[in-house]
């Protein structure tokens, strides 16, 4: 009898035992499929204030939502990760997982893409942007094939802003002109003389006389309050050139994401595009209003000087068919492809 009741306390031990543990399993089972966040770093040029920055912290702070809380993204602003002309290179090298500068920046390092920045004439930062991207994925340059795309946005047209009128194209002569890169050869093609500054210098400078003018998109005349120091605005826009930005991710970190991370990054990333072209007309409306304000003149080229304006700037765009072409890459037909999305914008 007493041998029946050991060997049934036996039993129920075991059984009491088998079933917490097949508890403790199953609470341990549940704790397995809680994914860690995915954390991503986002290293951006422009200053905190910006509203490309504010554009590009919205779509982070987008992601993380859409995610449920899956993706977080810190972001660097200011360059304080990595500085403007190092930006890209960071990614390729991990430094930053995503980010967002200049194509212009290293000049030389995209010879198709570079074409996007020609002075073709663009009407607005929507279209600049619209184009950038489109072409960007159409053409895919293998010189970007060191990480993943997710879009390119670009600002609305430089024009010149100067102390003196400018009307024609004879007045430019001998005219010293804030610019840089792609900028100073417009100058330099329009007769004037370029003079190599960043932004912040720009004010005093024209304010001192040490420049007469500055090349560059409306909008910075009251982001840099550089419509103060100027007396007129020259339209200039039939020769509107830009400054392309890419916003590029880590190619290893990209394919590691799992895949409906990476489509919701993808359609984000279709909605932000035309998010950036309508935020750089917003900025140039402020500009135009800034300067309408100063009562600052505003001089309109006649049709018959504006052609005389895109002639002037047809050698800048031979030489980039020509170094592109010698280099194998389809230069021609990619600014071909350009001057007619540009055509049809403007012909809407």
């Amino acid at each position: 009898m007493m041998k029946r009741s050991m060997h049934m306390l036996g039993g129920l031990f075991f059984s009491g035992m088998a079933g917490a543990l097949l508890l403790t399993g199953c609470g341990q089972s549940g704790e397995a499929k809680e994914e860690p966040v995915i954390e991503l770093s986002y290293s951006i040029f422009f200053p905190p204030s910006h509203v490309q920055c504010k554009t590009a912290e919205d779509w982070a702070r987008e992601v993380e939502k859409r995610t449920d809380g899956r993706v977080k993204i810190t972001t660097y602003p200011g360059g304080s990760l990595t500085k403007a002309p190092q930006c890209y290179d960071g990614v390729v090298n991990g430094i930053s997982d995503l980010g967002m500068s200049c194509l212009a920046y290293t000049r030389g390092r995209f010879p198709l893409l570079e074409g996007l920045d020609l002075p073709v004439g663009y009407p607005d930062g929507s279209v600049a942007t619209r184009i950038a991207t489109d072409l960007a994925r159409q053409y895919a340059p293998k010189e970007m094939d060191d990480t993943h795309v997710l879009y390119i946005h670009a600002h609305g047209p430089g024009i010149l802003a100067s102390k003196k009128p400018v009307r024609t194209l004879d007045d430019m002569k001998g005219v010293k002109v804030r610019a840089t890169g792609l900028s100073a050869k417009i100058v330099e093609c329009l007769g004037g003389t370029p003079v190599a500054m960043s932004q912040p210098e720009t004010y005093e400078a024209l304010q001192k006389g040490v420049v007469d003018a500055t090349l560059c998109p409306i909008e910075t005349l009251k982001g840099w309050k550089q419509g103060e120091v100027i007396d007129s605005v020259t339209d200039s826009s039939a020769i509107g050139y830009t400054t392309s930005m890419f916003v590029v991710m880590n190619k290893k970190k990209w394919e590691a994401l799992p895949e409906d991370i990476q489509e919701i990054i993808s359609q984000l990333s279709e909605e932000w595009v035309p998010r950036h072209g309508a935020a750089w007309d917003q900025a140039d409306e402020e500009g135009r209003a800034f300067v309408k304000e100063l009562n600052r003149e505003v001089i309109d080229l006649p049709e018959a000087e504006a052609a005389r304006w895109v002639e002037a700037v047809q050698p800048i765009l031979n030489e980039y068919v020509t170094q592109s072409e010698a280099q194998g890459l389809p230069g021609k037909k990619f600014l071909a492809d350009l001057q007619e999305r540009v055509k049809e914008a403007t012909s809407n």
